[in-house]
């Protein structure tokens, strides 16, 4: 940092990402932090979500959490809508991770396929 302009250019920076994770949204996408999480390649689908939201406008808050509780259907990111409804994503990959804003939460159509519903069968 080297003048009042790029202190200026990081708050605006860091003002964006805090967006993500807070705010008035219709969505809550949540990806499984804990260790079981991160050894399944939970951090590269959270980073997928963050940067997919960055690039461009979805109405959703990416956040984290500890232990979902299926460690075996690692990594897991759920998907709340705003009157509290959850859908389960299991086995997330980066890619599944953007498909799943582009398909769930902008366009309002659960992708099926990857759902914990799909993995009981």
């Amino acid at each position: 940092m080297k003048s009042i302009a790029d202190l200026k250019r990081m708050r605006e920076e860091a003002k964006k990402k805090m967006e993500l994770r807070e705010g008035d949204k219709d969505y809550r996408v949540v990806v499984g932090m804990a260790t079981c999480g991160i050894a399944a390649g939970a951090r590269p689908v959270l980073n997928a979500l963050i940067e997919e939201c960055a690039k461009d406008s979805y109405n959703c808050v990416v956040t984290q959490t500890g232990c979902i509780g299926m460690c075996t259907l690692e990594p897991i990111v759920e998907v709340f809508d705003k009157n509290g409804e959850k859908t389960t994503y299991c086995h997330v990959t980066p890619d599944k991770a953007v498909r799943i804003l582009k398909e769930h939460v902008k366009e309002g159509r659960v992708v099926s396929e990857y759902t914990i519903g799909q993995y009981q069968k």
